[in-house]
C-alpha cells in the first residue's frame, strides 16, 4: 500500500521557499501565510492531521512535490507534539488547558530550518536562498505550527457525549475529555520516515 500524498502538489502557482510550499491556511493566528480562498475547504494542516496516522506507518516516502515537503514537516511536528504530551513516571497526561499551553509554547520555540545543522531532512530540502527567505519561512512555519497545535489539541481532547438518565447518549456534547485520546497517543512512538524534529 503506498503512502498518501498531498493534494496540494497539483497547484503549480504556489510560492516556494527553498523547495517547500508556502500554502494558504485557515487561521486567526497572525502571520505571513496566504489566506485560503475557500475557508470551507480543508487546508494543508487539516490534510496533515487526517493523514498522520496512516502515513506515520511508512519508513519510506516518495516526495511528489513541494506540498509533500510541507506535509512531511507538519507530520513530524505532530509526532513531536504527541511525545511532548506523553505521560511519564511521576507526570500524568496533561489536561486540555495544560496541553494547549505546552503545545503553544512548543510551536513558537526555536527550531531548525532546512540547511541548519539540526534539521533532520537536509538531504531532501533545499535551504532558503537568502536571509529574508529564511526569516519568511521561519515566520510561516511558526504560524502553521501554532495553528496545528490548536487543532491537534481539539482532536486529542474531543468533547464527551452527555448521557441521559437511561445511560444512552442525548446527542449533546459535554466537557472535553480529561486525557488525550488513546487512538492518537498510541502513535507517539511511531517515527514517520524514521525521523523526528526533536534532537
Amino acid at each position: 500500500m503506498p503512502a498518501y500524498h498531498s493534494v496540494f502538489n497539483e497547484d503549480a502557482s504556489v510560492r516556494q521557499i527553498g523547495n517547500m510550499a508556502v500554502l494558504p491556511i485557515n487561521t486567526k493566528i497572525r502571520g505571513p501565510a496566504p489566506i485560503a480562498s475557500d475557508p470551507s475547504e480543508p487546508d494543508i494542516i487539516e490534510e496533515s492531521l487526517d493523514l498522520f496516522r496512516a502515513n506515520c506507518l511508512f519508513r519510506n516516502f516518495e516526495i511528489k512535490g513541494p506540498a509533500d515537503r510541507l506535509m512531511i514537516y507538519l507530520i513530524l511536528f505532530i509526532s513531536e507534539c504527541l511525545t511532548k504530551l506523553s505521560p511519564t513516571a511521576g507526570r500524568p497526561s496533561p489536561s486540555y488547558q495544560e496541553a494547549s499551553k505546552q503545545l503553544s509554547t512548543l510551536a513558537v520555540d526555536n527550531f531548525a530550518l532546512p540547511g541548519d545543522a539540526g534539521f533532520p531532512l537536509n538531504s531532501l530540502y533545499h535551504p532558503p536562498a537568502s536571509r529574508a527567505d529564511a526569516d519568511a519561512l521561519r515566520s510561516y512555519l511558526t504560524q502553521t505550527r501554532s495553528e496545528l497545535a490548536q487543532r491537534l489539541c481539539d482532536r486529542l481532547y474531543p468533547p464527551e457525549h452527555q448521557l441521559g438518565a437511561d445511560g444512552q447518549p442525548t446527542g449533546q456534547m459535554g466537557p472535553r475529555a480529561t486525557k488525550p485520546s488513546k487512538w492518537w497517543m498510541s502513535f507517539q512512538k511511531r517515527r514517520f520516515m524514521g525521523r523526528s524534529l526533536g534532537a
